[in-house]
């Protein structure tokens, strides 16, 4: 029966049942959730980056907008970076830093929106990578130190790229992480 309503139950719905069932479960069904999510995670492929060129699309008056893509890759290092997975996550967030050098935008619309979440994106990712180490996750140190000197050559490769169309920065939270955080 609880196929069926996991087959059948909105997607809200089923949202509001797991967040009411692990609330009112002892802290090991959350640590056994998050490590059958980690699980699924690694076996769809938890290492893809999308292509930066695929995240925005440029309008008629040459201001860069987000694409779907650009949506399903947010979605997707939010669900690595909340499963415990920061590393695999920053990989993500990095390629759509990336993917902002070279775009204008719009400083007061959505692009911009969706610029200062991805800032936000990153603090968190990068807590979940702070967890992901210290809890032995990860296997392969150099991975992670390859994986912030990207995210930090991004982010400087973007703030360089503002500096020439007098764009406002939108990744001032990930400038400080990369400034200060050393593994």
């Amino acid at each position: 029966m609880v196929d069926t309503l996991l087959a059948n139950a909105e997607v809200d719905d089923l949202r509001a049942i797991l967040r009411a069932t692990l609330a009112s479960c002892p802290p090991s069904t959350a640590s056994a959730f998050t490590a059958a999510a980690r699980k699924r995670l690694v076996h769809i492929n938890s290492r893809s980056r999308p292509c930066a060129t695929s995240l925005f699309d440029v309008t008629s008056d040459g201001l860069a907008v987000p694409t779907p893509s650009l949506h399903a890759s947010l979605r997707r290092s939010r669900a690595l970076y909340g499963a415990g997975m920061g590393v695999a996550s920053m990989g993500i967030l990095t390629e759509v830093v990336l993917a902002t050098t070279g775009q204008r935008w719009d400083l007061d619309g959505e692009t911009a929106d969706i610029l200062a979440a991805v800032d936000q994106d990153i603090s968190q990712a990068y807590q979940s990578m702070k967890e992901e180490l210290g809890g032995g996750r990860v296997t392969d140190l150099n991975v992670a130190r390859s994986t912030i000197q990207g995210l930090k050559a991004a982010v400087n490769e973007s703030l360089g790229d503002c500096e020439t169309w007098g764009g406002e920065f939108p990744f001032e939270q990930a400038l400080a992480i990369t400034d200060y955080w050393k593994i």
